[in-house]
């Protein structure tokens, strides 16, 4: 992939282009334009112009769109001094190269601006490898972009064999460092594999939050929790996992892990880059779903993510749904959502209203996955006792010649450490009969 932000010549304004298919619902492509406009002021680029094109039927080979309409818009791109063509939709490798001939700009598709903003947010050595490789396959079959000057041919030598040329070389470079970034991730994601497995014997309930990219979830962790995770009112603020621990009113304690936004159109290769992240969904005992209830697309935001949610597996786990931002939402929208969902919550992150019944909620999933059980524990398996201390709620403790009498909820995760200690009472003894006196 041409890195079209570093360049020599500077790229500083975008000339913008929806493209409405047959197959999309009416006005959904000015819908994503208006998301696509977002995503590139985002890399800090300006904005000349937004137009969308309609197709009447199938997509072209050779631009996507009519040659006649592609050279309308290179004119209009070329008279407003912009320096790229952002197309939303996804372009093949070769209609890519036929926009940057015919036109002499960059041009480059919706994959291509979500992975530039991948790489400039990722953080952590696992964000960081996970876009590389992303943008390494995606750059793959795109070479000939960057080196069509390039293919002049190499003699025999350390660097190729002979009739080697440059254009292959590079391939060569670029597939060896994609299985080298495959290798380092599968080290990554045995490491956090470990992490997990370790909070997993700490049977803390985990709970994930989850939703469209600038929803709020970052907000949400920070206000729960008390945590300092960027919160920035742009899309894919941030990229990495975070976990917190989180204190129910009634003492207990969650771990609150906030995760990547959704999108519309999130490239493949990002969703399966992104797995390992993804896989704190899967692994979280209940969802929290968070949605942006002022956002005019918040449909189309609720369908993207219970989607993901269904190719991760997770789309069957406990999921509390909470609209978020009712303090800059109207009367009339919140009264329509209210309808169509009955059960969810209706929160502001900002001035906190409706938090206290996101925390009751929590507490009752939480409690669905404790247990009540009596147990009595032996003297010599104290660890036993500090453990259930520790991870539930001990409601009764009593010191007996046999042993520790604990009474409390516990989570299930410990089923196999307590269940050999549930205490059984004994069967009351009977008083024996007496003589029955015969009657005279």
């Amino acid at each position: 992939m041409a890195d079209f932000l570093t360049d020599e010549k500077v790229v500083s304004r975008a000339f913008l282009v929806g493209v409405q298919t047959p197959g999309m619902e009416a006005g959904e492509g000015t819908e994503l334009l208006g998301e696509l406009k977002e995503l590139v002021e985002n890399l800090r680029l300006t904005v000349t112009r937004t137009t969308l094109v309609t197709l009447r039927d199938r997509q072209q080979p050779k631009f996507l769109i009519g040659s006649g309409k592609a050279a309308e818009l290179i004119a209009q791109a070329k008279e407003d001094g912009a320096d790229v063509i952002v197309i939303d939709e996804e372009l093949s490798p070769a209609q890519q190269r036929n926009w940057e001939e015919e036109s002499g700009l960059a041009v480059i598709d919706r994959q291509e601006v979500i992975l530039e903003i991948f790489a400039d947010r990722a953080q952590t050595r696992e964000a960081v490898l996970q876009v590389a490789l992303a943008r390494m396959e995606y750059s793959l079959p795109r070479l000939t972009r960057a080196w069509t000057h390039l293919s002049r041919q190499r003699g025999k030598g350390a660097m190729g064999g002979e009739g080697e040329t440059q254009l292959e070389q590079d391939r060569r470079i670029v597939r060896d460092r994609i299985a080298h970034l495959k290798e380092e991730i599968a080290t990554v994601i045995s490491q956090r594999a470990t992490q997990r497995r370790k909070r997993q014997r700490t049977p803390v309930p985990g709970v994930a939050i989850v939703g469209y990219t600038n929803a709020g979830k970052s907000s949400l962790l920070n206000k729960l929790t008390g945590a300092q995770v960027l919160a920035a009112d742009k899309l894919f603020a941030t990229l990495d996992p975070t976990t917190r621990q989180l204190e129910l009113p009634d003492g207990r304690m969650l771990l609150a892990t906030d995760t990547v936004g959704f999108i519309r159109r999130l490239p493949h290769r990002l969703v399966e880059a992104f797995k390992a992240t993804l896989e704190e969904v899967v692994v979280a005992d209940f969802i929290i779903h968070v949605l942006d209830v002022a956002n005019p697309n918040v449909a189309h935001h609720f369908a993207t993510t219970m989607e993901v949610l269904g190719e991760l597996g997770a789309a069957g786990k406990p999921i509390i749904t909470v609209f978020n931002k009712v303090d800059a939402a109207d009367r009339q929208t919140l009264a329509l959502i209210r309808a169509q969902h009955p059960d969810s919550l209706f929160i502001s992150v900002h001035t906190g209203e409706g938090l206290d019944r996101l925390l009751a909620r929590c507490e009752e999933l939480t409690e669905d996955n404790h247990e009540a059980v009596d147990l009595l524990i032996p003297h010599n398996r104290y660890d036993v006792v500090a453990r259930l201390h520790g991870a539930g709620q001990v409601r009764k403790q009593e010191s007996l010649a046999e042993g520790v009498r604990l009474t409390g909820r516990f989570p299930q995760k410990l089923k196999p450490l307590y269940d050999p200690f549930r205490f059984v009472a004994p069967p009351p003894q009977r008083k024996p009969a007496g003589k029955r006196v015969p009657k005279a």
